[in-house]
């Protein structure tokens, strides 16, 4: 069943990137949204834009009793959503040898891992008592093999994607779907850093059409784009000397400064 006109989503992570391609994706479907980030300025721009009604919610994912009264407001201005997408992560190039680095590491899990329980938290009782819903995650094709230099965002959507399957095992009699997202490269301020090749670089607008796609059709794991796909099958048999010697010369992300 797809998500139309009058459906009610919830996106984090909205104000820029991904988040906000989403936005624009089910905006053009006539959907009701609540958006949140940490950016409030940045979501009353997005919002105004999309010419379909809005709520906005300041927050950091961060925060379980933020995210719990964003899940609040929304519910009681529209009701239960029929989607809600945890978007929000953050990237940065991490050593584990940099003291500096220990407090990024924590940063990037409580973002791309702990902000996915907090953004569903509230959600997930009222819409197994309605008897449905759908709940997507954004993981990431780096979550598969380690990658040198991406150590903390190679761990934390490894985790995600974890977390993903088993939520959707635990929610599966109960009328909740979930669907685990895998992006490749997208055109992103996240990825505008990267000092390397990305193969298979999709459009934010493109990828966002594309993981609706995936959600409208119920699919439990999607990678998109489909190369990535293959390239994730491959690294996941590769064995472990022949990956090592490979990635052991891959670029690295840029640590933050």
């Amino acid at each position: 069943m797809d998500i139309g006109p009058g459906s009610r989503v919830f996106i984090t992570g909205a104000s820029s990137g991904i988040g906000a391609a989403l936005a624009r994706q089910y905006a053009a479907r006539g959907a009701i949204l609540g958006l949140a980030a940490r950016r409030e300025a940045a979501l009353r721009s997005l919002a105004a834009a999309l010419g379909t009604p809005c709520g906005i919610h300041p927050c950091d994912v961060r925060d379980l009793a933020a995210m719990q009264a964003a899940a609040a407001d929304f519910v009681a201005a529209h009701g239960v959503p029929d989607l809600v997408i945890a978007n929000a992560g953050v990237s940065h190039g991490t050593l584990t040898e940099n003291a500096e680095d220990a407090a990024v590491f924590r940063e990037i899990l409580d973002v791309n891992v702990t902000g996915l329980v907090h953004t569903f938290q509230p959600f997930i009782a009222p819409m197994r008592a309605r008897g449905s819903g759908r709940l997507a995650g954004i993981a990431s094709v780096a979550g598969f093999r380690g990658i040198p230099g991406s150590s903390a965002y190679s761990a934390s959507k490894a985790a995600a994607i974890s977390y993903l399957e088993s939520l959707r095992v635990e929610l599966r009699a109960s009328g909740v779907r979930v669907t685990t997202l895998c992006p490749g490269y997208i055109a992103t301020p996240m990825t505008a850093s990267n000092p390397y090749r990305m193969p298979f670089l999709l459009d934010a607008d493109e990828a966002a059409r594309r993981f609706a796609r995936a959600i409208d059709a119920g699919r439990r794991v999607a990678v998109i784009p489909w190369q990535m796909a293959i390239i994730g099958r491959i690294l996941r048999v590769l064995p472990d000397a022949v990956y090592d010697r490979l990635f052991s010369r891959a670029g690295r992300k840029p640590r933050r400064p």
